[in-house]
């Protein structure tokens, strides 16, 4: 049952971003267990007492409660958590409500899963940073995405390897590809660059990158956090 603690977010544990998983079904549980075990700091919440009581095994901070109700959601603590995923695609009227409650107390980000375009609009309406479909989007790879921060996205190639969809930053922009030496830098390879909805495989290294770029780059995934 919810008793009175307070979600402190990123002040327990000094890591810079916080989250929230509303609804602990198979999809849920994967995103919050995924973040776990990454070492990010999860408050994952369900309705359902028995289903809390698995996970907790696996999720230390797991509530049972109803994030329908405005006062629950305060005495969670939500309004100190940077990032809500709400899971519950097939109760729509539950994920509605979550996502008005979150974006009305400050959460500066919602994920939304969604069950059909209808719910896609709904959900968007009514606040949603981002709605996704989860046969598109599995909770482990929207994991990785929300970990990777700054990262477009994540395809994972193998356990360990990863290819990405990386933004140019300020600080590359007017430089080629030779004199940031990304390879040795970051470990990463540069496999093509996006511009202008354009793919580019066969890549100029003087070519000057400019911001409105993309580059798509093979990554070992524990060295990702060199790029953040």
């Amino acid at each position: 049952m919810l008793d009175n603690t307070v979600w402190e977010g990123s002040k327990i544990m000094g890591i810079k971003q916080s989250y929230a998983v509303f609804g602990l079904g198979r999809y849920g549980k994967a995103v919050a267990k995924e973040l776990v075990e990454s070492g990010a700091e999860v408050l994952a919440v369900d309705i359902n007492e028995d289903i809390v009581n698995d996970a907790i095994a696996e999720i230390p901070y797991c509530k049972c409660a109803d994030i329908t109700d405005a006062e629950v959601i305060k005495r969670l603590g939500i309004a100190n958590v940077d990032v809500v995923i709400i899971t519950m695609a097939t109760n729509l009227e539950a994920s509605v409500m979550a996502t008005m409650l979150c974006k009305e107390i400050g959460v500066k980000t919602v994920i939304a899963k969604c069950s059909s375009e209808m719910n896609y609009k709904i959900l968007s309406k009514v606040g949603a940073d981002r709605v996704v479909f989860p046969e598109s989007e599995s909770g482990i790879r929207l994991a990785k995405n929300l970990l990777s921060s700054g990262f477009v996205d994540i395809i994972e190639l193998a356990k360990d390897v990863s290819m990405i969809e990386l933004d140019v930053r300020s600080e590359w922009e007017g430089k080629n590809l030779l004199e940031l030496n990304l390879r040795q830098k970051y470990s990463i390879n540069v496999v093509a660059i996006i511009q202008e909805k354009n793919v580019c495989i066969n890549i100029d290294p003087e070519m000057p990158l400019k911001k409105s770029m993309k580059l798509i780059v093979i990554a070992n995934i524990s060295k990702l956090s060199k790029l953040r």
